[in-house]
């Protein structure tokens, strides 16, 4: 076969009666390439084997499976239920035409066979299924290159967030393993927590997958505190102490004026980031920072933020303290429920504490040579 007979449309034929199939493949050699079937079942398989026909002709009445049974079948199988099925039948009553066409054929023949119309409507058949095939094809390569470039701009926005939080870590006595441990931390709890009446309307996958996105942000706005203070191996005096302070209000309002800048209702990983930078060391009580925000008035993405944080803390090491172990910051979570932290996201955290300590343990600090 020449390529340009390998281009051409492919046409399958399927009668019970040969003297048929040999006149259809007569009238549509000379501009299609012809497949013949004799029964149904047998035109099923070729319309299943590539290469799949651009158009069949279906008689109707056939022994074993009608044509009706056949287009069913073809219509039901996502492989066959776009090629155009054309019925050829010696049935000539409007009932017939109609419940061909509702099986989803695109066209009914009566016999006997003109072969003019016949040849004039396979044509405007064929060019309509390559305008049908042009069509799909270039939705697909559309859609596969929205999802393409939509996961280029997720790439990019992933690695930027990661690299904005580890400049704040390097300004801080903290590590990089921080962030890691903290962002699987919070996704941990708000996957505990998903199905809980109070918090199931919000954590939804999408919102989770953003918490989970904008938690390295946490202490972006520590890039504005002083060295002297930020990196002071001691204690922190009163005045020291509200400096450090400001980091909370420096990082939510960097990330607020970078959010304005956004077009759109739907939630961005910037608004996570946002609440979590200015609410995560606000206390469930009311005694936390900046704005003393007390119980539900924190935000959720906070609530979950403050005890990873204070969690990561507790066991790490800091030029001004020993880590502790894991028991011990445990206890000291329960000792903060209904204090410092939301008594659910508490009680979650105590379902999770092996959770935890795993997690602790797979981005443990490398030890400094």
């Amino acid at each position: 076969m020449t390529d340009s007979e390998a281009r051409r449309p492919l046409v399958l034929v399927v009668d019970d009666t040969p003297d048929n199939l040999m006149l259809m493949a007569g009238l549509l050699k000379e501009s299609y390439r012809v497949k013949v079937a004799s029964g149904g079942e047998k035109a099923l398989r070729i319309a299943q084997t590539a290469p799949a026909p651009d158009l069949i002709l279906l008689d109707i009445m056939m022994p074993d499976m009608d044509g009706y049974a056949v287009c069913r079948r073809l219509k039901a199988d996502a492989a066959t239920r776009d090629i155009p099925v054309v019925f050829l039948t010696a049935l000539s009553e409007q009932e017939d035409e109609q419940a061909g066409l509702e099986l989803g054929a695109v066209d009914y023949i009566t016999k006997p066979i003109s072969a003019p119309i016949l040849l004039a409507r396979v044509r405007n058949h064929i060019r309509l299924k390559e305008a049908a095939d042009y069509i799909r094809d270039k939705n697909l390569f559309l859609e596969a290159e929205v999802e393409r470039r939509t996961a280029h701009m997720r790439a990019i926005q992933d690695v930027t967030i990661m690299a904005l939080a580890s400049l704040a870590e390097t300004r801080d006595n903290e590590t990089g393993s921080h962030i890691l441990r903290t962002q699987h931390y919070v996704r941990a709890l708000a996957e505990e927590l998903r199905h809980h009446p109070r918090f199931a309307p919000f954590l939804t996958d999408a919102v989770i997958d953003l918490l989970y996105k904008s938690a390295p942000l946490h202490d972006i706005g520590k890039v504005g505190i002083p060295d002297a203070i930020l990196l002071k191996p001691g204690k922190l005096t009163v005045e020291e102490w509200e400096i450090m302070k400001t980091h909370a209000t420096l990082g939510s309002d960097s990330l607020a004026r970078a959010e304005d800048r956004l077009e759109g209702d739907s939630p961005s990983f910037l608004r996570f980031a946002r609440e979590i930078a200015e609410a995560h060391h606000e206390k469930w009580d009311g005694s936390g920072y900046p704005r003393g925000l007390k119980g539900e008035d924190i935000p959720v993405s906070a609530r979950l933020m403050a005890l990873a944080d204070v969690y990561d803390a507790l066991i790490s090491r800091r030029v001004y303290k020993e880590p502790m172990s894991h028991e011990q910051a445990a206890a000291i979570i329960l000792d903060g429920r209904g204090r410092h932290f939301d008594p659910d996201v508490t009680d979650a955290f105590l379902r999770l504490a092996d959770r935890f300590q795993e997690i602790a343990e797979r981005y443990a600090d490398q030890p400094i040579p």
